[in-house]
């Protein structure tokens, strides 16, 4: 299948060459099945099997959401409004809400009504201009469960247009019914991973590192037994507190540590020399009403490469539009809107270790294309949200069109 683009006004994208993000103005675009084939090239001898106009629109790569928790059951608004009361993310989960609240419905559905439910929320992310969702179990934390999950995983790949990556995430949380916290490491590390391993069913390990959940040592526990069985660890690091996971992810060579809004400099520094992404998350912070926005300057400055992501989940972050995960990004954590627009494609790439295939609009990358009613990259944040997007390619083919413009 040879499919053109035409009349196009611009492509915005992360140059690996000038390390730089850059705006050009090429007559067309070819994609050869699923990947681009070249950019402005000679259409002598060529007929294309499908042709898109662009209107003399901007395009830019599909948006790589690097951190989700797409596989919930049921949403926890009645926590959002105790927050909003005054209570803390801690008090909450402390009282039987949280990550409890959500294990306990996830349990108690079927894979089939998973599968319904995250496949409509797929359309959202698409809506949005996202192309590639990373997506983590964690809300089962008994092996029947956590298979459950990333099975819905599985299936969601089947059914999407899109791509969902897998990451195994059974140290998301203590299971209540555990009272001796060094059997449920046992149980993840000699049990849960080998098996989903074996199953094929996840690519990533990751561990919510954090004072009341998984400290250090048992993270380090289950970081061996991750590499073991061939899954790359992410790490949910000092979110709430410095607890030492940002230097924890250099040691371990996590492939990202996410949230690190309360990391020091050595841990970050640590990051940077192991070539660990830092994956930030601000509409996290803005859900649970804080102020401790991650330091993506100091970090950049430092030498870190910066991601940013929706963490999309059901308690703290119910956010799925990659645009306004910019604007957050580049109001609240130092960091430029060029800055933001690479950490959200081509970086983001390199958090779930597909920086060679997608996150470019590039001769040999997957053509993963969104079309933008904006005259100017700035103006991706500015709006806050997608309704500039006119439309959406996965893998070449047309899978949203907005039907405002």
């Amino acid at each position: 299948m040879i499919t053109k683009i035409y009349n196009i006004k611009q492509i915005i994208t992360y140059d690996k060459v000038k390390n730089d993000v850059i705006c050009e103005e090429p007559h067309n675009i070819l994609i050869k099945d699923d990947l681009i084939h070249s950019i402005n090239y000679s259409e002598t001898d060529i007929i294309a099997d499908i042709e898109i106009d662009a209107e003399d629109n901007i395009l830019t790569p599909g948006f790589i959401d690097s951190h989700t928790h797409l596989i919930f059951s049921s949403n926890r608004s009645n926590d959002f409004s105790k927050r909003i009361s005054g209570q803390t993310y801690l008090d909450i989960a402390k009282s039987g809400g949280g990550i409890k609240s959500s294990i306990k419905n996830l349990r108690e559905s079927t894979k089939e009504e998973l599968v319904n439910k995250c496949d409509k929320e797929i359309k959202h992310f698409i809506k949005n201009g996202t192309t590639t969702i990373e997506a983590k179990s964690g809300y089962g934390l008994t092996i029947k469960d956590e298979i459950k999950s990333l099975e819905v995983i599985k299936e969601l790949n089947l059914l999407s247009d899109i791509d969902i990556v897998p990451t195994f995430m059974g140290a998301h949380d203590f299971p209540s019914n555990i009272k001796n916290k060094e059997s449920y490491i046992d149980l993840i590390c000699n049990e849960m991973i080998p098996e989903i391993s074996n199953l094929n069913l996840a690519e990533f390990c990751d561990v919510f590192c954090e004072k009341g959940y998984f400290n250090c040592d048992q993270t380090r526990e289950i970081a061996l037994a991750a590499n073991n069985s061939g899954l790359l660890m992410k790490l949910h690091a000092d979110e709430f507190e410095d607890s030492g996971a940002a230097y924890l992810a250099g040691e371990i060579n996590a492939i990202s540590a996410d949230h690190l809004m309360k990391s020091n400099k050595i841990g970050i520094e640590n990051m940077a020399k192991n070539n660990v992404i830092a994956t930030l998350l601000p509409g996290t912070t803005l859900f649970l009403g804080m102020n401790t926005y991650a330091n993506g300057r100091s970090m950049i400055d430092i030498g870190c490469n910066i991601a940013i992501a929706s963490d999309y989940n059901p308690g703290s972050s119910t956010i799925y539009s990659m645009p306004l995960i910019m604007a957050l990004a580049s109001l609240y954590c130092g960091i430029t809107i060029k800055e933001s627009f690479i950490a959200a494609t081509f970086n983001a790439a390199k958090a779930i270790n597909r920086s060679n295939s997608i996150g470019l609009l590039n001769e040999g990358y997957k053509a993963d294309i969104l079309v933008w009613d904006i005259n100017n990259l700035n103006e991706i944040p500015y709006w806050f949200n997608s309704d500039r997007i006119k439309s959406v390619l996965k893998n070449g083919k047309l899978i949203f069109k907005n039907n405002i413009h």
